[in-house]
């Protein structure tokens, strides 16, 4: 099974439709919230991805009516649970919302929020906070993840998104403005 997972698109339509067209046979694609329009848009284009995208609200997601968090049991017995992560303080500590993942008994976390890429495994728990797909914020790319899950086990990645029309653009544009990123105002990211 391939799973999916995108988050903070933050209107970034581009790398949403990016992910979601290089990756057409997911099994299940869940979107973490921060740039529902970029999902609606990208759902009234292709209604054929309707019925595998789990959708979750964000913090910047103005009168969403997605779910603050979705829990979806697997065949194999695994249990996903897939949120935001506002709720639960995660620029602060995981603590919280691994409490709220083990309540629900799963031992799939998925999250976003903090525009930071994770991939780890503590505490009987596979963790996966995908990055953001638009803005991150540790100084990586844009970036995704990918889940597969099979008899021998779960694996996940973290991949970084990217455009090949626009990648020698993209590229210029962050040389050029690298002489901006440390400054009086400290670190910025473009």
């Amino acid at each position: 099974m391939r799973i999916i997972v995108i988050s903070d698109t933050h209107g970034n339509y581009k790398a949403l439709e990016t992910v979601l067209l290089r990756n057409t046979d997911a099994d299940w694609i869940f979107f973490l919230g921060d740039g529902e329009r970029d999902l609606d848009t990208f759902l009234m284009l292709h209604h054929e991805f309707t019925e595998k995208i789990i959708a979750v609200c964000g913090n910047c997601d103005a009168c969403s009516m997605n779910p603050g968090y979705f829990i979806l049991p697997l065949p194999d017995g695994h249990r996903i649970f897939a949120t935001h992560g506002h709720y639960y303080a995660v620029k602060s500590n995981l603590e919280l919302i691994k409490l709220k993942a083990k309540e629900h008994e799963c031992d799939i976390l998925l999250f976003g929020h903090t525009h930071v890429r994770c991939n780890a495994f503590e505490d009987g728990l596979y963790i996966l906070n995908p990055g953001s797909a638009s803005a991150p914020h540790d100084g990586m790319k844009p970036s995704f993840g990918h889940i597969d899950i099979s008899e021998a086990g779960v694996v996940m990645n973290i991949a970084d998104i990217s455009y090949a029309a626009d990648s020698v653009n993209v590229n210029k544009m962050n040389a050029e403005r690298s002489q901006y990123t440390h400054g009086h105002y400290g670190h910025y990211s473009y």
